[in-house]
């Protein structure tokens, strides 16, 4: 056992006090007053962030490689969150840049409303990447994409000679059969 003389005593410190959060000046009247929605309205005015005017926002010219570029990058980013569906649909084929439209073309009607859904986002990233608040997104709708499959060899040659007519020559140079 300790001796009492040896037990030395200790205080634990008294939290201070936090100092005290200001609260903006709202003055205090009646909730169905005149003044209190006029300092209601005088309030929201003041929280309301300052929007732009069109004519503010940026408008810096862009390429189609840099527009195809964020556009991967968009659509990376959402099969990375899991929306696999979506980055295929962005993914499906190249949008093409008319001016400040860009054209995307999907295969049917239920794609289209699938990407109208993210439309606005996608739109909204273009322009803050892009530095251009012009830009617009049209999408049109192409039944007719079809994908054509080669089952023979001749057709398979054909394919790949579609792909690299320098094919044709190494053939003949070998005199190869199909």
């Amino acid at each position: 056992m300790v001796p009492k003389e040896e037990i030395k005593r200790t205080e634990t410190p008294k939290p201070e006090a936090a100092p005290a959060v200001s609260k903006p000046d709202v003055p205090k009247v009646s909730a169905l007053s005149l003044g209190s929605i006029r300092a209601k309205k005088e309030l929201e005015a003041q929280l309301k962030p300052v929007e732009k005017h069109h004519d503010e926002l940026p408008t810096e010219p862009f390429t189609e490689t840099q527009m195809l570029e964020q556009w991967v990058k968009y659509a990376n980013r959402l099969g990375d969150k899991g929306y696999k569906i979506l980055e295929s649909l962005l993914l499906l084929n190249d949008p093409k840049l008319q001016g400040t439209t860009i054209v995307h073309e999907l295969p049917n009607e239920s794609s289209k409303i699938d990407f109208e859904g993210e439309k606005h986002d996608l739109l909204g990233y273009l322009r803050g990447k892009l530095h251009n608040h012009n830009i617009t997104i049209e999408v049109t709708i192409n039944e007719t994409i079809e994908v054509k499959k080669a089952f023979t060899t001749q057709e398979k040659y054909d394919r790949m000679k579609e792909m690299n007519p320098a094919l044709d020559l190494l053939r003949k140079t070998f005199d190869l059969d199909l």
